[in-house]
C-alpha cells in the first residue's frame, strides 16, 4: 500500500463495496472447511456477521457481534459484513494466535489480563502504546466499566483489532514511519469511523 493516496486519486473508495468470493485452498484443514460450511446457510459460498459468530462459538470462542465485525473489516477492509473461504482461513489462524498470546500473557490464569498483561502482550504483538493510552484501552476494554481494571478474551481480540487497525491505517500515512502523519478531516473519519461503527 506504500505510495497509494487515500483516498485514491480518480473517487472514492466505498468502504461497504462488493466482496468477491473466494475458495479453500487444497491444503486447508477439513474441519476449517466443515466449520465454514455449515456456517454458510444459504451455500452462497461468504458468511455474514452472525454466522461467523456462529461458527467461532463452535471452538469456543464466543465473540460479541461488535468483535465478529471488527474481525471481518480487518480482513476484508470493507463494511460488507461477510467473507468468504480466504477471510475464514485468516480470521481462524489469526484468533488463534491472539488465543496463544492472550493465555502466555493472562499469567495467573484468571481469564483476563490487567493493564501490565495487555502492555507485555501489545509489545509482543508490535505495538508499544504509552501509559495514557494504555489505561484508556483497559477502561474502554474492561466489561466491568474500569471496575476491575482487566480485560477478558473476547474484549482483548476487540482491543487488538483496533489498535491494530489503528496502527496500520496511520502506517499508511506515516510512510517514514517518524510517528507523524497529517491528514485531512475526510481521511481521519473514514480510517477512524469503521472502527467506531463496527
Amino acid at each position: 500500500m506504500s505510495g497509494e493516496r487515500y483516498p485514491p486519486m480518480g473517487g472514492y473508495v466505498n468502504p461497504f463495496g462488493a466482496l468477491i468470493p473466494s475458495t479453500f485452498p487444497p491444503e486447508t484443514d477439513p474441519n476449517i472447511v466443515a466449520c465454514f460450511q455449515m456456517a454458510d446457510q444459504d451455500g452462497s459460498g461468504l458468511i455474514d456477521d452472525k454466522e461467523l459468530q456462529r461458527a467461532l462459538s463452535s471452538y469456543e470462542q464466543s465473540f460479541s457481534l461488535r468483535t465478529v465485525r471488527l474481525l471481518m473489516y480487518l480482513f476484508t477492509n470493507t463494511n460488507t459484513r461477510k467473507i468468504g473461504p480466504k477471510e475464514f482461513i485468516s480470521v481462524f489462524y489469526c484468533l488463534q494466535h491472539w488465543r496463544a498470546i492472550f493465555e502466555r500473557f493472562d499469567m495467573d490464569r484468571s481469564g483476563k489480563i490487567d493493564a501490565n498483561e495487555l502492555r507485555e502482550a501489545l509489545l509482543s504483538l508490535g505495538f508499544a502504546v504509552s501509559p495514557v493510552v494504555l489505561d484508556l484501552l483497559v477502561s474502554k476494554f474492561d466489561k466491568t466499566g474500569g471496575e476491575s481494571k482487566a480485560i477478558e478474551y473476547d474484549n482483548f481480540i476487540e482491543c487488538c483489532l483496533t489498535v491494530k487497525g489503528l496502527t496500520d491505517k496511520f502506517k499508511e500515512k506515516d510512510t517514514m514511519y517518524t510517528g507523524n502523519a497529517t491528514f485531512t478531516y475526510e481521511a481521519f473519519m473514514l480510517m477512524v469511523l469503521p472502527f467506531l461503527i463496527a
